[in-house]
């Protein structure tokens, strides 16, 4: 009589077959399989809300020296100062008049001025592009990074992700959500949408609606009128912006790195 294998039996069976499967090709077993990495560089009182309509940029930095320095600042008085610092780095407007906000280019140079860079402007072609550098650019340096949203009329500041693998033990990774504050929270836009809540975790889709490329036309009112800034600012034009400190940060040819 040929008795039919237990349940048992013919598991293990399976299990055999498949372990010389993935032997023979090369394959890693399931309990092998990557389980992501993440990280998340602010602490609850990083998060600074802006003061008002006009200092997003000043806010942004209050945060990311928030982050960076060892204790939080969250006054009012110093969010007018960086925001003072920024505009002032930020230059003229191409109508001569006197500028409220401040510039993607001050924020970048005030963060530097101020010590906590190096911090520079980077384009990306892409929103997948744009967060696999700036999760490399997290894990290699352990500071934020700014992202220019709306087009170019808001910022907001990445302090983590997600990501399938850790961007430092291989490149083949793939960002599944970005740690973002918003200093308009819990405003948002009637235009963008709501403010996500500070250090939320959003995916790359929900990003998406608000951090999308600068503007085409570098010559809209608010750019700086001096030729060097003029052609950093061109060649952000149509770009996904971030404020990304570059430690250990080699440029691809992928971006375009305004110096």
């Amino acid at each position: 009589m040929i008795r039919r294998p237990s349940r048992l039996a013919a598991r293990a069976l399976l299990a055999t077959l498949l372990a010389v499967q993935a032997f023979a090709f090369g394959v890693a077993p399931a309990s092998a399989a990557d389980k992501g990495y993440a990280l998340d560089l602010a602490a609850k009182g990083d998060y600074v809300a802006q003061s008002n309509f006009v200092q997003c940029v000043g806010a942004s930095m209050q945060m990311m020296l928030n982050i960076i320095n060892p204790t939080n600042d969250r006054t009012a008085r110093t969010q007018l100062r960086l925001q003072n610092i920024a505009r002032d780095l930020s230059g003229t407007r191409s109508d001569g008049q006197q500028r409220k906000g401040a510039s993607v280019r001050g924020w970048s140079a005030g963060l530097n001025q101020l010590g906590a860079g190096p911090y520079r402007l980077v384009g990306a072609d892409t929103l997948d592009q744009a967060l696999r550098l700036a999760a490399t650019s997290i894990r290699q340096t352990h500071r934020p990074v700014g992202l220019l949203v709306w087009r170019g009329r808001h910022a907001w500041v990445m302090s983590g992700f997600e990501a399938t693998a850790d961007p430092l033990k291989t490149g083949d990774f793939t960002v599944t959500a970005a740690i973002v504050m918003d200093p308009l929270y819990p405003h948002g836009s009637a235009v963008w949408g709501p403010s996500p809540k500070p250090r939320q975790a959003v995916t790359p889709q929900v990003l998406g609606r608000q951090f999308v490329p600068r503007r085409g036309n570098a010559s809209w009112p608010g750019n700086p009128i001096d030729p060097s800034a003029q052609r950093t600012m061109a060649g952000l034009s149509g770009k996904y912006v971030l404020v990304l400190p570059y430690d250990a940060i080699r440029a691809s040819r992928l971006f375009h790195v305004a110096r």
